[in-house]
């Protein structure tokens, strides 16, 4: 492997760990390599006969992993490396490193629980805390400890407390690795945007205006983090015709066409780049040539409603974690320069985490698939964030309304036709 990064220097004691254990938590600050890195050394190392399977949170995310380890090790993918999304997979015989997103881990899981062929699962971003993330983890401790003994399993984290999930996967090794690629300066505001009581700019046109003033003040690609695709395309109308000469635009969001998200990702052909993004270039991916990042300072998460039986989307400031981690796009490729939308005194009120999905989203999905699963109460799986028990109640009285699930807990015909089903 060419091209040094950080996470090198952990890789002995990580590769150890799992000689020894068959199991550790790994910590790599963002831009350290780990995505592409550990699942390359562990089939070097030889330490599994099996598959390497390794999770993504997001279908881009996915894609841009197995494609930057194909092009490490000189292959197209669907060799050695391959990756499978809903309705999408580029695998062959060969394959020895196979990149899912968070669901194709938990199908593969209820269709044959031994997961034949699989030698190593690999969490990565698990403090994204999604609730397929921590359902992947929970089956994959109970396959180790009654079915499959020899399965490895690594968690992988940026910002994530790594402590309770080694306490959780019994007291499992944790390596850190220490440092990123470049350093990354942060500026923040001199005095709050807008102010109570005061009729400051929107929020878009705070953002164009801080994008503009970076465009002014440095050189390289700027990525600029907005909480949807709302703000994206009016972010975009504001910029567009006061953009410097030979400056693109890009936007950058999950429901994008996949034609569009390779554009934005890809180095610019010539000029500068400006990407306008959602968090899903938050983790996992390097967007080529960027140097600067300006964040706006909100995220957009799923928030169950107990009164309406909904999830809804709610418009939140971002935790520290997630600033730290967009902050950490800045130095994939060079020294790099972070703008916040927000002063250094409005930091310290920032929450230190964001809510795992398991805490604020509607329980019935995981609550049929544990039922599928045949645990009739979600809490005897090892979750680290237990389950409330008033919203899998909620959960169960839905189910059993719906014939998913019979009096007793236990999943009914109905019920497995409904999981089987790609939908919430």
């Amino acid at each position: 492997m060419t091209n040094a990064l950080p996470i090198d220097d952990a890789l002995p004691a990580l590769l150890a760990a799992l000689t020894d254990r068959r199991q550790a938590v790994l910590q790599a600050p963002p831009g350290a390599g780990k995505t592409t890195r550990v699942p390359l050394a562990m089939l070097e190392a030889g330490l599994v006969d099996g598959k390497i399977v390794m999770l993504e949170p997001r279908r881009l995310a996915t894609r841009a992993a197995a494609e930057r380890m194909a092009d490490t090790l000189g292959e197209t993918v669907g060799q050695t490396v391959g990756y499978r999304i809903k309705g999408e997979s580029k695998t062959s015989a060969a394959t020895r490193i196979e990149v899912v997103t968070e669901g194709i881990l938990t199908r593969m899981i209820q269709s044959d629980p031994d997961l034949p062929g699989v030698g190593a699962v690999i969490f990565d971003e698990f403090h994204e805390r999604s609730l397929n993330g921590d359902l992947g983890l929970a089956l994959c401790l109970e396959i180790r400890a009654a079915l499959r003994p020899d399965l490895m399993l690594l968690v992988m984290s940026a910002t994530l407390d790594a402590a309770p999930v080694a306490v959780l996967m019994g007291d499992a090794p944790v390596i850190t690795s220490h440092g990123r690629a470049f350093p990354v300066e942060t500026r923040w505001l001199d005095r709050p945007w807008a102010s109570a009581g005061e009729r400051g700019p929107q929020f878009e046109a705070a953002m164009a205006d801080l994008i503009s003033q970076a465009l002014r003040e440095t050189s390289g690609g700027v990525l600029a983090f907005l909480p949807g695709e709302g703000e994206i395309r009016r972010v975009e109308s504001l910029l567009r015709s006061n953009l410097p000469q030979g400056t693109s635009l890009h936007p950058l969001f999950g429901a994008l066409d996949f034609k569009a998200q390779r554009a934005a990702i890809a180095p610019a052909v010539q000029g500068r780049k400006v990407v306008l993004a959602t968090s899903i270039a938050e983790t996992s991916l390097t967007i080529e040539d960027v140097r600067v990042v300006v964040d706006g300072g909100r995220a957009r998460r799923a928030r169950f409603d107990p009164a309406s039986g909904m999830s809804r989307l709610v418009t939140e400031r971002v935790t520290r974690a997630e600033a730290t981690q967009r902050q950490g796009r800045a130095g994939r490729i060079a020294a790099g320069i972070c703008y916040r939308l927000w002063t250094k005194g409005e930091e310290g009120a920032l929450a230190a985490f964001p809510p795992a999905e398991i805490e604020a989203a509607d329980l019935a999905p995981l609550v049929l698939e544990t039922a599928l699963w045949g645990a009739r109460d979600p809490a005897s799986l090892q979750f680290l964030t237990p389950p409330n028990g008033g919203s899998v109640t909620e959960a169960r009285n839905l189910l059993r309304n719906l014939e998913a699930l019979d009096d007793s807990g236990a999943i009914t015909l109905h019920g497995r036709a409904m999981a089987a089903l790609p939908l919430h």
